[in-house]
């Protein structure tokens, strides 16, 4: 099931994470162990509208369109643009979040592993 949603950017990283890490028995394994949390990512495009996708890296292993059955250890909202600097390295989290690019409620620490969470996506592909 693709986590694609028209008129965001973002979508596209949702759907590399997916297929890098949820489709992929060992990777799944990996990353759950590392991260070991539920992300909730709230994300505003440029038209204002506001979707939200949900990676469960604690039990899952799973990235959807949507929010989850788990409750989140992270809520981070951002933009569209915002999430695509961070996914593709231009900008890290704690610049973003300093500038108020990013907003973060609950377990701020599980924000630094997002990067790692990130480096599974072959960087030609973002």
């Amino acid at each position: 099931m693709s986590v694609k949603v028209d008129g965001f950017k973002s979508s596209l990283i949702f759907e590399q994470l997916k297929v890098n890490i949820t489709d992929n028995e060992e990777k799944k394994k990996q990353t759950i162990k590392k991260v070991n949390a539920v992300f909730e990512i709230n994300v505003k495009n440029q038209g204002g509208k506001e979707q939200v996708w949900t990676l469960d890296l604690k039990k899952d292993g799973k990235v959807q369109v949507g929010k989850g059955p788990a409750k989140p250890d992270i809520t981070i909202s951002l933009s569209d643009d915002t999430f695509v600097e961070l996914a593709s390295g231009k900008i890290n989290g704690q610049k973003a979040f300093m500038s108020g690019k990013l907003k973060i409620k609950g377990n701020m620490m599980l924000a630094t592993k997002l990067d790692g969470v990130f480096a599974t996506i072959p960087k030609a592909k973002l």
